[in-house]
């Protein structure tokens, strides 16, 4: 799920590719989820890539692989991730 936030640190990493990068987000959640993943695992993507395509597309393909190593590679899997995000994010959604 892109929420705003995440939207926003996307626009800011990849600026006039921001909307290509937020499709081929949506279009993997679909495959993996058959619907929008929690945010979580969108903002694990996102700082997983850290603004680079490659880093993007390895991210993207750690998800389809098994989503909860990608939470443990964005250090996202302990309890209080919702913390973590808000220090990443910010506290909007």
């Amino acid at each position: 799920m892109i929420t705003s936030r995440i939207a926003a640190r996307i626009e800011d990493q990849y600026g006039v590719e921001a909307n290509s990068v937020s499709s081929l987000l949506k279009e993997a959640e679909e495959k993996v989820f058959h619907e929008a993943a929690e945010e979580k695992i969108t903002a694990a993507v996102i700082i997983l890539a850290d603004g680079n395509v490659g880093k993007l597309i390895d991210a993207i393909e750690l998800m389809e692989t098994d989503w909860r190593d990608l939470l443990i590679a964005a250090e996202l899997a302990h309890a209080d991730w919702p913390s973590t995000l808000n220090d990443i994010f910010g506290t909007g959604h």
